[in-house]
């Protein structure tokens, strides 16, 4: 059976020791049927089946371009985390020590600098290696160096072309860093056939990435998230847990908000209107042991609702990730003010802040009136956390009419039942009940 090289070096080879079926690659794609499992996959040639385990395991730390991250495995890592206590670490670990003893798909571990999965993604690679299988680890931005250098003259196309099928059709490839793409629209198409090629052949890769893959570029993004190949896990980091605010929810009066203070007696609440506060109640536990995507609550003033958003709030901030408490009509006043010199944070700045907090609370939603700029910088927001699945919670007191006249491309993100949920409170002001009732709404502030 004819067999042609699939090396799966990113360096070179010494020329000495390089057999001369797959040229020192070790591995060889052969001539399969179309519906033979084995089509278009790596497999050891002759060479590396007859190594002794230690020659083996040598010459596949030299291919893998680990370097200095050979020390990291996952038999070094603790369970809890660096911090003692993490569940988010615990999932992730679990999901990699089960990927490398059996890469199947790929594995996409998100979470911000200092998170572990660097140290994840280069234990699964060790691992492999290990177990005598191969594994190419490579820092996206270097590869596309890489890549860029190898193409500098036509007399090192052949390089380019070598190197470009290397990390294409290697049997287990180790992405790290995918979302700090820069550079060229040439490097950027290079990364993606790199990407295409490996999702169409559904060949094992692990992803690193400091954003959630949603927010990736779209293409890159419905791949690195089909769930029928990709496994996507999300890590914290100890640099998570920061508490930030616009409108006055300081992070004491925050703390005074948690789930066990939230009183679900009322006097004199009619069952629905109980029946209704308790559901919220459950449903805002349920959203803070898993936040994701939107949670939002809508009710009378003083129902209860801003109490529920604090305590996910508290929650989260426990589980070490971080908190943006905005309300609405005191945050678009902020991102204007911004606009001037001279502030100690800057309109750009403060707006990443709100669009990628770990969790965000946009408290009284629809209390300021919609000037097209108010409009537009929300629905920014909007857009941004719904694409990338960020979890946030929106609290109102307007009615869907109200929102949808106002707000209509807002709108249509956050009752999206594919987005999220929305929870509706029945019950009055929680001191002044029914007398609130009669009372006309509060005029809205101007933007």
């Amino acid at each position: 059976m004819e067999a042609s090289p699939a090396s799966d070096d990113p360096g070179a080879a010494d020329e000495s020791d390089e057999c001369q079926i797959c040229g020192g690659a070790g591995f060889v794609r052969r001539q399969r049927a179309l519906d033979d499992p084995l089509f278009g996959r790596a497999e050891p040639c002759d060479c590396a089946l007859a190594e002794e385990p230690e020659t083996r395991r040598s010459r596949l730390e030299r291919l893998s371009n680990l370097g200095s991250l050979t020390r990291f495995t996952l038999a070094s890592l603790d369970p809890a985390g660096r911090d003692g206590a993490s569940p988010w670490f615990a999932r992730a670990m679990e999901a990699a020590i089960a990927y490398a003893e059996s890469p199947t798909g790929w594995l996409v571990l998100s979470g911000p600098s200092g998170s572990g999965k660097t140290h994840l993604a280069a234990g699964i690679a060790n691992r492999r290696i290990e177990l005598g299988q191969p594994a190419v680890f490579m820092v996206v931005p270097d590869l596309l160096d890489h890549l860029r250098a190898s193409y500098n003259a036509e007399e090192e196309e052949a390089s380019f072309d070598t190197l470009f099928e290397q990390v294409k059709s290697t049997p287990l490839l180790l992405l790290d860093d995918i979302d700090a793409i820069s550079g060229t629209p040439w490097a950027k198409e290079k990364l993606f056939q790199i990407l295409n090629q490996r999702y169409n052949a559904e060949l094992p890769t692990v992803f690193t990435c400091s954003v959630r893959p949603q927010a990736l570029e779209d293409r890159i993004a419905t791949r690195l998230t089909d769930e029928r190949l990709s496994q996507v896990v999300v890590l914290q980091g100890a640099a998570d847990g920061q508490y930030r605010q616009v409108g006055g929810m300081a992070r004491e009066r925050l703390a005074e908000m948690q789930f066990r203070d939230f009183d679900l007696r009322g006097a004199g609440l009619r069952p629905e209107e109980r029946h209704s506060l308790e559901a919220a109640s459950a449903a805002a536990r349920d959203f803070a042991e898993a936040p994701g995507g939107w949670f939002v609550l809508q009710g009378a003033n003083g129902c209860g609702k801003t109490h529920l958003a604090a305590a996910i709030a508290n929650r989260v901030l426990g589980d070490g990730q971080s908190v943006f408490f905005a309300v609405v009509p005191d945050l678009l006043d902020h991102l204007r003010a911004s606009f001037a010199p001279g502030k100690d944070v800057g309109y750009d700045e403060l707006f990443e802040q709100v669009r990628n907090a770990g969790l965000l609370v946009l408290d009284d939603l629809g209390a300021h009136a919609s000037s097209q700029w108010a409009q537009e910088k929300l629905y920014q927001i909007v857009n941004y956390r719904t694409v990338a699945g960020l979890p946030t919670v929106v609290t109102t007191d307007r009615s869907d009419d109200e929102l949808r006249s106002a707000h209509p491309r807002i709108v249509a993100r956050i009752v999206d039942p594919r987005a999220g949920s929305v929870v509706r409170i029945l019950a009055p002001h929680y001191r002044l009940g029914r007398a609130m009732e009669a009372k006309p709404a509060p005029p809205r502030r101007g933007r």
